[in-house]
């Protein structure tokens, strides 16, 4: 069905409150759409004023999601990803700011020729070439609008789509809400008020939705539909009871028996028939449900308290989990609360355990603690980006007898392991970095090949000695240590095809001891698990089959 020239596109987006799930729902859509044949694209614009979500703390906004080219962008694209298989690109995360540096650059290199510079026609029209910029003949283009209606930061997005519509016209575009039907428990009854205000927002802005998709705990009764229905001006089939699912992958599945991806091809002039081949997902979701057996890794990190700070990274582990056709219990651990308690009381009998990556120095200890308790103790461990350079260090004080071992990162150290990266090969130019350059999109990102040592653990995992992974990071374990290190265990098992930088190390004498500098559970989807979490989860089985 693909090769069409001009792309439908469907814009979603969201009322009464934010964390409803556009994202998720965006991506259901899509994998309904991908299982009918089609050819699609996925895109996120959010109103906030950074240029992209890099230098922001995971607490504002969660994970920073980073593209195969080395865009950094909102963890939604993550659901993208791995609800349809297919990378996302810069192209596919806009922000306010990036739209605004655009036409503030033009302004300032005489492109408008003189003209006062306002957010309309200026900026709505510049959201609307980001909107239809880099495609290749995909059949949807599903455009996420952030935040929710009736923020003021979000109104030129909603104009934007709005002007697209009459120029498009409703044979090429669509528009999906999203919002909320609460459930007043002391009353007894949901209440569909909400709704109604949301879409009447929506109307004094020049939308009139399409399709609602209506989120609540439980299947949305038919009087409700019929009620929403009415007084939001649309028929009643294109009123979606989107209640609550779990696992998350099993969305896609009750999204269509709720006929949700019909009525968007209805809406479109499309037949609904053949139906989509949901196979795959029916055969993930009943594995979630239906496991073997558990096992628990303890995630040793510093943003525990928000668990949207590691998103990809627990959609990996649950990736892990399918493959092995168990379940993962994670068991998180705040990685400060180690410099006040007892590390071996508390991670003990757990069948795994996991650091991830990190910024800053808060938490350090209690990482490097982890390490060692998994070296010592003989269990699975795994270190992602900042996990791996801990490792690095504590192999380094306790085995190679480098006491002050550490990281430039937290200042200076007689014994940099671990320093500033600054210089390395992309896309063939070097590149140069320093202390002083600004911070946002300056780190070492997106996808980069790792040339693996014949006969290691990692290329008998991956079975391959070339590798691509994405990166994110402006520290890096310092290859002039190497062979100190390696005479005492640690095996470099895993550098940059120039040989310059150090990508993975293992123990060669553990069961499952394995740090990379990149970030594979980017690369995980339900139904192709990351090898390395495979893996990983797999150690972690054996492991529990010893405590």
């Amino acid at each position: 069905m693909s090769g069409e020239q001009v792309p439908r596109f469907i814009f979603v987006t969201g009322g009464v409150s934010s964390s409803l799930g556009k994202g998720l729902a965006a991506a259901s859509l899509g994998a309904l759409l991908q299982a009918r044949g089609y050819r699609v694209r996925m895109r996120k614009f959010d109103p906030y004023l950074n240029v992209d979500p890099g230098t922001m703390s995971p607490y504002q906004h969660g994970e920073v999601f980073v593209t195969a080219d080395g865009a950094e962008t909102d963890l939604d694209l993550g659901h993208y990803e791995r609800f349809t298989g297919n990378d996302a690109t810069r192209n596919d995360s806009v922000t306010t700011g990036k739209v605004y540096k655009q036409v503030l650059d033009r302004e300032r290199a005489g492109d408008y020729l003189g003209a006062t510079v306002q957010v309309i026609p200026h900026v709505t029209d510049a959201i609307k070439e980001f909107m239809q910029a880099g495609l290749d003949g995909e059949d949807f283009v599903l455009v996420e609008i952030g935040g929710t209606v009736g923020d003021i930061e979000g109104l030129p997005y909603l104009e934007a789509i709005r002007q697209l519509r009459q120029e498009l016209g409703p044979q090429r575009s669509m528009f999906v809400h999203l919002t909320l039907v609460p459930f007043i428990r002391s009353a007894g009854e949901i209440k569909t008020k909400p709704t109604q205000h949301s879409v009447k927002e929506l109307l004094g802005l020049g939308i009139q939705p399409d399709m609602l998709l209506c989120r609540s705990e439980n299947p949305l009764p038919e009087d409700a539909r019929r009620k929403i229905a009415l007084f939001c001006n649309i028929g009643v089939s294109r009123v979606i009871s989107a209640h609550d699912a779990d696992p998350i992958y099993a969305v896609p599945a009750a999204y269509h028996e709720q006929g949700f991806d019909g009525e968007v091809l209805a809406g479109f002039g499309l037949p609904r028939h053949p139906e989509p081949d949901l196979a795959r997902w029916r055969e993930i979701t009943r594995r979630i449900r239906s496991p073997e057996g558990s096992v628990r890794i303890a995630i040793v990190g510093k943003y525990t308290e928000l668990r949207d700070a590691y998103k990809s990274l627990s959609e990996a582990l649950r990736h892990g989990g399918i493959a092995n056709n168990v379940h993962v219990e994670e068991d998180w651990v705040e990685a400060e609360q180690f410099d006040r308690g007892d590390i071996v009381g508390r991670l003990d009998g757990v069948h795994g355990i996991l650091v991830p990556g990190g910024f800053g120095e808060r938490g350090t200890a209690g990482k490097i603690g982890a390490a060692r308790f998994a070296r010592e103790r003989k269990v699975p461990y795994f270190g992602i980006c900042f996990g791996m350079q801990m490792a690095v260090i504590e192999a380094a004080r306790s085995l190679a007898g480098l006491e002050e071992a550490g990281s430039t990162e937290f200042g200076p150290t007689p014994e940099p392991v671990v320093g500033l990266l600054e210089e390395w090969i992309a896309d063939g130019q070097v590149e140069h970095r320093s202390e002083a350059d600004d911070k946002g999109g300056t780190m070492r990102l997106g996808n980069h090949t790792a040339r693996l040592a014949a006969g290691s653990q990692v290329a008998g995992i991956y079975d391959a000695l070339l590798v691509e992974e994405r990166h994110r990071h402006r520290y890096e374990v310092n290859i002039r240590y190497r062979n100190r290190l390696e005479a005492k265990g640690l095996r470099f098992s895993g550098l940059s095809p120039d040989g310059s930088l150090p990508e993975i190390v293992e123990i060669e004498d553990h069961p499952w001891f394995i740090g990379v500098q990149f970030h594979p559970e980017l690369r995980s989807r339900p139904f192709d698990p990351h090898p390395l979490f495979k893996s990983f989860v797999e150690a972690a089985v054996t492991q529990s089959r010893l405590v």
